[in-house]
């Protein structure tokens, strides 16, 4: 131990069973490869994390290395250290061009653009992705052939016509469809839509500083939730997000279709061997009658701390290689669904014949990937391209998440028209986005427990959490990953 020198690493424990096991476990096999260096791998909590950073970074002990969930990219972009100097360097930069470090081969050129696009601005890759999911579709097969629908819905009016189906059922369930009221679901059917929640194109020409959710996108969204419901095929719970009551509708049979992360494959699948009956997977539903524009994802990222010792910065960047290897990315995917970050690891999981024996963990990489096959039918030019995934970056995302769902739940629970409920939602954005902009450009998050940042998502989660019934312990980690 002694002289070694040490890479402080923080991330946030989701809980998932083994989940920080594996992070000591790649520390250790790191610290073989280069025993020069000590991994401190350090679990976090989730809720509090970059409130934790920003304290250590008020006293100087500033983590080698940070992970921050997606939508707290603007604020990890925005923090500053003691000496007032951005917190966190660009990874990409600190590479310089290299194609080792240490001798880890380094793979950020290799990174699927799904993920990298999203951590990209200016074409510089300033953190390094870490997990990413997307959105996806489920259905129960038995259901669904009773109804005498014999393929996965993919497009709006393809879900219509299932849903129509399974309401003309002799003892059928009660709902059709169901989907937790979150914010990724939103954001999902904007992308594919092409529909933007700020301006200065979504925050990546320049930084935000007005919110609109009440464009026309948007209100195309809500109307089509508002037909699924009152035509009585949505169920929707009345909790948010409720991800847990949603797949239990989902596991007892009271739907016969589910919209929900990427990551809920393994859940998925779970529920309906549990409860004996066949499962099916498909892309996230897109308007047929508007040009599909993209795709969009959740996750995570490690930030690298700026200002390290040479030394210190040399064996971070190779540790976050290293993680990156086809083969740790690999097997990262299989213990928990994510999207295998790279076309190495894909490749890596083809060869050794992992999607050949579970199919249905390909969609998510394929939905990042490629335009859903109908589109490629109709548009053929499209064959081969990556639909965009560039994702909003503006300060509060969380508590734009919850603006957003409340609004939608007034439009499905109290009949509010969404044009009027939207159009009240954008002031509300507005005023935290405004707050976190005049708060991180004049304080850099250098007194986190002064900041307005998250106010509104904390209250929500608080009540979320008070009221919530879990019927066991995985679902918090179903919470966590997703919130």
């Amino acid at each position: 131990m002694k002289g070694k020198i040490p890479i402080e690493v923080w991330v946030p424990d989701l809980t998932f069973p083994g989940w920080m096991d594996r992070w000591y476990r790649q520390g250790a096999e790191f610290e073989k490869l280069h025993p020069e260096y000590k991994i401190n791998v350090h679990g976090k909590d989730f809720w509090r994390f970059p409130r934790q950073v920003a304290e250590a970074a008020a006293e100087g002990n500033t983590p080698a290395l940070s992970e921050y969930y997606f939508y707290m990219t603007q604020a990890a972009r925005d923090s500053q250290a003691q000496d007032e100097s951005p917190l966190f360097t660009s990874v990409e930069k600190a590479i310089g061009g290299r194609s080792e470090i240490l001798g880890e081969p380094v793979v950020i050129d290799d990174i699927i653009p799904a993920i990298r696009d999203y951590y990209t601005l200016d074409g510089d890759l300033t953190s390094m992705p870490t997990v990413g999911t997307t959105s996806l579709l489920y259905t129960n097969t038995d259901l669904l052939r009773r109804a005498g629908v014999s393929e996965t819905p993919e497009t709006w009016e393809d879900v219509e016509a299932a849903c129509a189906a399974v309401a003309a059922m002799k003892d059928g369930p009660g709902h059709a469809i169901t989907w937790s009221n979150h914010g990724t679901f939103i954001q999902q059917a904007l992308a594919s839509l092409g529909g933007l929640i700020v301006n200065k194109h979504n925050g990546r020409q320049g930084r935000a500083t007005s919110v609109d959710l009440a464009s026309k996108e948007m209100i195309i969204w809500a109307e089509w939730c508002r037909k699924l419901h009152r035509d009585g095929h949505l169920l929707y719970t009345g909790k948010i997000p409720d991800w847990a009551g949603t797949l239990r509708a989902y596991a007892d049979q009271d739907v016969a279709i589910r919209i929900s992360s990427s990551n809920d494959v393994n859940y998925m699948f779970r529920a309906a061997e549990d409860n004996g009956f066949g499962i099916g997977v498909g892309v996230f539903p897109y308007n047929h009658r508007l040009p599909y524009a993209g795709n969009a994802i959740a996750g995570t990222s490690l930030w690298m701390a700026n200002g390290l010792d040479e030394a210190t910065q040399e064996g971070a960047l190779a540790f976050l290689m290293y993680l990156h290897s086809p083969r740790n990315a690999a097997e990262r995917h299989k213990a928990n669904s994510f999207l295998p970050l790279t076309y190495s690891a894909q490749a890596l999981l083809e060869e050794e014949g992992w999607f050949d024996r579970y199919p249905h963990h390909r969609l998510a990489y394929d939905h990042v990937t490629r335009f859903p096959k109908r589109i490629v039918e109709q548009r053929p030019e499209l064959a081969g391209r990556t639909p965009l995934s560039e994702g909003a970056l503006f300060g509060d995302f969380a508590g734009n998440q919850d603006v957003m769902t409340r609004a939608i739940g007034d439009v499905l629970a109290r009949g509010a028209d969404p044009l009027e409920r939207f159009t009240f939602a954008s002031v509300e954005a507005q005023q935290l986005l405004d707050a976190y902009n005049e708060y991180a450009l004049t304080s850099g998050f250098r007194d986190p427990e002064n900041s307005p940042i998250n106010s509104l998502s904390v209250e929500a989660f608080s009540e979320a959490r008070a009221g919530r019934d879990y019927s066991a312990a995985d679902m918090e980690a179903v919470v966590r990953l997703n919130r």
